[in-house]
């Protein structure tokens, strides 16, 4: 099987060309990045995650961390020309959508997204997906980072502090 087809790259695809989940792209990416390549901060899965997570910035009007953020999702990409994960993506294209985003954040638009210029193939994956997503509120999409549960992530970050504090 091709790594682009694996269901939770076609999750992120059916997320970010479907309802615009910005937000759930970036968790079901994660998870795969930590399936087969957890650490590695250069993997262009890694760009997948910023590429959302950015958008989702952007439509929180968080221009900044937008722009940041996607500056490093075009980097991540630009220094992994030729990997795998672009075989099924219109990868010149990709860089010119992701490009034209951060022209726009520098000129202070408004949020707008862009489509994935997915193969043919890939875009048949995600468009079965489509079909299943939940129809969202915009005003659910912008706040989703709030509704999650977030108690295990406090959990360890405190932990990660006590043993720090135990170190000194």
């Amino acid at each position: 099987m091709h790594p682009q087809h694996h269901t939770l790259f076609i999750d992120y695809c059916a997320y970010f060309n479907g309802n615009q989940d910005f937000f759930e792209c970036h968790e079901v990416l994660e998870e795969y990045w930590k399936e087969i390549a957890p650490g590695d901060k250069t993997h262009p899965l890694v760009g997948y995650v910023q590429l959302a997570t950015g958008f989702y910035h952007w439509r929180r009007c968080n221009n900044t961390g937008a722009k940041r953020i996607l500056e490093k999702a075009l980097h991540n990409f630009q220094v992994n020309e030729g990997h795998v994960f672009f075989q099924e993506i219109d990868y010149p294209e990709l860089l010119t959508q992701i490009a034209k985003a951060i022209t726009l954040i520098k000129t202070g638009k408004s949020f707008q997204t862009f489509q994935l210029p997915l193969s043919p193939h890939l875009l048949d994956l995600a468009l079965a997906r489509i079909k299943l997503l939940p129809s969202n509120s915009s005003n659910y999409l912008l706040h989703k980072h709030m509704l999650r549960d977030r108690s295990h992530i406090l959990a360890e970050r405190q932990e990660s502090k006590q043993r720090k504090s135990r170190r000194c």
